[in-house]
């Protein structure tokens, strides 16, 4: 596969997917947001992105194409066209209207038109570019997108596309050679191969019955779908049954021709939209003004932008030196770790290895208060600092300066080659038990469309808010007290809001299962099996800085929202399977928030319960409802349990009384009695409030430290909101570092036996482990490393309370308990 070199002979221009690179960068860096809270993340990723571009590839000329709002003539004649698909949150959709600023402040040219989507911008200039006959005479075109249906347009002559693998850093650059290895055949051939297998992603339906392997092989074997059905119309079903194709296939093929022939219809690029491509009269590197677009990033508080920028600038006419590893990956290289603030990358002369740079990320995250401090600002430029350990004095002193230099020593550093391991080894995953899912789930969903339609009288898109507005709030006239607007100032139909509507008619009900269906589908049964390696190994990318708390997230996908207790998550899970010889061993904390608020806050009564080994929601609604515990119902233990968890959370009486679905005087009267039960803890919970009123920031256990810029607002809602995060960042911190440390215990345990063969990490969500262990020695191991996890806070510290522990060994993580 061929890579784009810094010395072209050729003319290039780059065309850019504006709206797959901003939905890849939005979903990459979701918290990405400025002091005021605006969300960013879009915007940066985008960015970056450019720079990197510009830096890469040295473009002559560069143009962006869009989405407009509203339907294509896709969805005119298939009104199902990406009718799955979860409508776009609208702190992206905001992001991607302000994203024109970035380009017009690159003097960069957009196009768009009505009825026709961003791809068919691109395929159309690819077109226009091949067949001008202008001043420029040979040009290289490099498509820059996240989105791999612009493969199609791939041809060596001219055309290559620069794909996001990951996130926004890890590209390959896709030539015709690329495609074949990726799919088995050539470019011009991909819109048959979903004409066949269908899209879920785009809701295609091709032939059902015809998965990838199928697709594949029929395509290997007879090229295009019309090139098919010219054999079949020719009574040449032989041919057919030598390449293997069995007699249940063709008959799927003679049945769904028409399926066929439209599915590829609406998976293949336009390249005849109406617009008119034309080259600027000036390049790129002559009219960019470094000030104009350093102006708009100082808006959005892009402080490393513009440093970047100017080092990118003055290296565009430079070689780089051949120690320089080349920044775009080949198809096979291994995917690149999340780091954070991922434009340090390179400074122009030098390059920083991606582990010390992941190590300055961690830092910085970690030193998250006064990022205009001078010295801080050192780093984040980089100017000149070629490896970690010349940038380690300021790092360092940042560190200090923040009292968290033991977090990032003692917890973060170690726990970063834990997460690479993870990463590398991956999950197995049962294909076939995900198409079965995919399968049956999709007939569900099928149902229960009809089901809401017929609810509301008439067939319209589910997942349009302004159509499912016009039913909801017009033709039905569904309404309750406190029903908010978008920030346009239309009618919500966000969860939130629909909630309320709930009990008052049953197609509200019905949305929910319906969006949680969809959701499911588009996530993880439909969308897993593409990422996929050859060896059917699921490769997440873990998060270790993945939120404000602590808490490791993961993306690609997210395994942290797969539904925990919801019978459609379960089954999701039981798809993760352990690799032959070896058996999933999962360990899960017990009512690990509970207990840390117990000793944190030095409750006796709390304290007791545990340490006396009860049921902490039976013996807290016995306290609180003043019977003795063989008096407990199962609805004041239910009760109780709402209590104990919403009182860690911040919850107030008005959420108390829907969680419990009583009155607010029954609420108030449980809020009441509870804090008068335990004292100790009602008096701590007001005891953080004041102190992160006074200093700005909680600390967990261990010296992580969260900071609220509206602790001490005028606004009562947004003190308010920051007093209820501030309430439990000290507990979910906590448990946060506990998970980290259990993780790097065991892996000293693995080491110290001399493991590494036999016991692998996996996952990490929410406080749940998952190792896969050689099937012989799981059952000796479990144990150990259970008591392992219930050791990380030695005993005076947790006043005597056992941070439980229980390991569950299985085949698969759905039968994990």
């Amino acid at each position: 596969m061929s890579v784009a070199k810094d010395t072209k002979a050729n003319t290039r221009l780059i065309l850019l997917d504006a709206h797959a690179i901003l939905h890849r960068a939005y979903h990459a860096l979701p918290d990405f947001s400025t002091s005021k809270g605006e969300p960013t993340g879009a915007l940066y990723g985008l960015s970056s992105m450019l720079l990197k571009i510009i830096e890469d590839l040295k473009p002559d000329y560069i143009a962006a194409c869009y989405d407009l709002k509203g339907p294509t003539y896709r969805h005119e004649i298939y009104k199902e066209y990406k009718a799955g698909r979860k409508a776009a949150d609208e702190a992206l959709v905001a992001q991607m209207i302000s994203s024109r600023k970035i380009f017009e402040a690159m003097d960069i040219p957009i196009y768009d038109k009505e009825g026709f989507e961003a791809d068919d911008m691109l395929g159309t200039i690819v077109e226009q570019v091949k067949s001008q006959k202008s001043k420029i005479k040979s040009t290289d075109i490099i498509i820059a997108s996240g989105d791999m249906d612009t493969l199609q347009l791939v041809d060596d002559k001219k055309v290559q596309v620069y794909t996001l693998k990951k996130g926004i850093k890890d590209t390959i650059m896709y030539d015709e050679k690329g495609v074949i290895e990726r799919y088995g055949f050539g470019p011009a051939l991909i819109p048959d191969y979903k004409g066949l297998r269908g899209d879920p992603s785009d809701n295609i339906i091709g032939v059902k019955g015809i998965g990838e392997k199928t697709a594949t092989i029929l395509i290997q074997q007879f090229g295009s779908i019309e090139n098919m059905y010219k054999e079949l119309e020719a009574g040449r079903e032989a041919k057919f049954k030598k390449a293997g194709i069995s007699p249940r296939i063709v008959q799927l093929l003679k049945d769904n021709k028409e399926e066929a022939e439209f599915s590829k219809m609406l998976a293949t690029i336009r390249r005849d939209a109406p617009i008119t491509f034309a080259f600027p009269e000036k390049t790129f590197r002559d009219t960019i003004d470094p000030k104009k677009i350093n102006a708009l990033w100082t808006s959005l508080e892009f402080r490393t932008l513009p440093q970047r920028l100017k080092q990118v600038m003055e290296n565009w006419d430079g070689k780089k030196p051949e120690s320089q590893k080349s920044k775009v990956k080949s198809q096979t290289s291994p995917a690149s770790r999340s780091t954070s603030p991922e434009e340090l990358a390179s400074d122009g002369d030098h390059t920083v290895d991606p582990d010390e740079l992941e190590k300055v990320g961690t830092a910085l995250w970690l030193i998250q208060s006064n990022l205009t401090n001078p010295k801080i600002e050192d780093i984040l430029n980089f100017t000149g600092k070629e490896t970690f350990e010349e940038a380690r004095p300021i790092i360092m002193d940042g560190l200090k300066q923040h009292n968290v230099e033991k977090v990032y020593m003692d917890i973060e550093l170690p726990l970063m080659p834990i997460t690479h391991e993870m990463e590398k080894r991956g999950v197995k995953i049962d294909r076939q038990e995900l198409a079965r899912l995919s399968k049956n789930y999709h007939v569900e969903l099928d149902r229960l469309e009809k089901s809401i339609h017929t609810q509301a009288g008439m067939e319209f898109n589910i997942n349009s808010p302004r159509q499912l507005g016009d039913i909801l709030f017009d033709k039905l006239g569904l309404t309750a007290k406190n029903m908010k607007k978008t920030s346009g100032g239309a009618r919500s139909t966000k969860e939130s809001e629909l909630e309320k509507l709930r009990d008052l008619h049953p197609i509200v009900p019905m949305i929910f299962e319906y969006r949680e269906l969809a959701k499911l589908l588009g996530t993880y049964i439909d969308a897993i099996p593409p990422q996929l390696d050859q060896n059917d190994r699921l490769h997440t990318d873990f998060i270790p800085s993945g939120s404000t708390t602590g808490r490791m997230a993961s993306q690609n996908p997210n395994l942290q929202n797969i539904p925990i207790k919801t019978d459609l998550g379960k089954a999701i899970r039981k798809a993760f399977i352990a690799e032959k010889g070896f058996k999933l061993c999962g360990f899960d904390y017990s009512q690990m928030e509970l207990r840390i608020a117990a000793f944190l806050s030095g409750d006796e009564k709390l304290i007791q319960i545990f340490k006396n080994g009860e049921d902490v929601h039976a013996s807290v609604a016995a306290h609180v409802f003043k019977v003795s515990p063989e008096h407990v119902t199962p609805t004041m233990r239910r009760q109780a349990k709402v209590i104990n968890f919403g009182i860690i959370y911040g919850m107030g009486v008005l959420a108390l009384k829907q969680n419990l679905g009583t009155t607010r005087e029954e609420a108030q009267k449980f809020l009441n009695d509870y804090f008068a039960t335990f004292s100790t803890l009602a008096a701590y919970l007001d005891r953080i409030k004041a102190e992160t009123a006074r200093k700005g920031y909680t600390e967990t256990l261990f010296g992580r430290r969260r900071y609220f810029e509206g602790i001490n607002s005028r606004i009562p809602y947004i003190k308010a909101a920051a007093e209820r995060m501030a309430i439990n960042a000290p507990i979910q911190g906590t448990e946060a570092d506990v998970i980290k440390i259990a993780m790097i215990h065991i892996d000293s345990f693995i080491k110290e036996k001399k493991l590494e063969s036999d016991v692998f990490p996996l996952l990490q969500v929410h406080d749940e482990l998952i190792y896969e262990v050689r099937e012989s020695k799981a059952a000796d191991i479990a144990p150990q490393i259970e008591k392992l996890m219930e050791s990380v806070v030695d005993p005076e510290t947790s006043k005597g309370v056992v941070l439980k522990a229980s390991a569950s060994i299985g085949d698969t993580w759905g039968e994990l308990k």
